[in-house]
């Protein structure tokens, strides 16, 4: 094999694992940040907000196939509220949608 290759294969492996080491050794000193830590609580519900406000924004409220994301909806903040346990909540909200949305609202 020529040295060139080699060379090529050594700063190539060498460059894919600091940059596999390089997050884990950033990550050290941020678990004991404070805004970490108020992060870690708080972004779950906002990036929840988030999404739910994106998928609903451009829903036609006034026509029946709104049903479907609106019950679906329903039932995953209802199960959520009611066990607190978010694969629950999210399964049966998509499954709700998925039941809804594929046979009483089909076009």
């Amino acid at each position: 094999m020529p040295e060139y290759a080699m060379v090529a294969v050594l700063v190539t492996a060498a460059v894919t694992w600091a940059l596999r080491a390089l997050p884990l050794a950033a990550l050290a000193p941020l678990r004991a940040s404070a805004t970490v830590r108020y992060l870690s609580t708080r972004m779950p519900a906002g990036v929840m907000v988030i999404l739910v406000v994106y998928c609903l924004r451009d829903l036609p409220v006034t026509e029946s196939r709104a049903v479907a994301p609106v019950a679906a909806l329903a039932v995953t903040v209802g199960l959520h509220l009611w066990r607190r346990n978010a694969l629950l909540s999210i399964l049966a909200g998509t499954a709700v949608h998925v039941t809804l949305a594929s046979t009483l609202f089909t076009s």
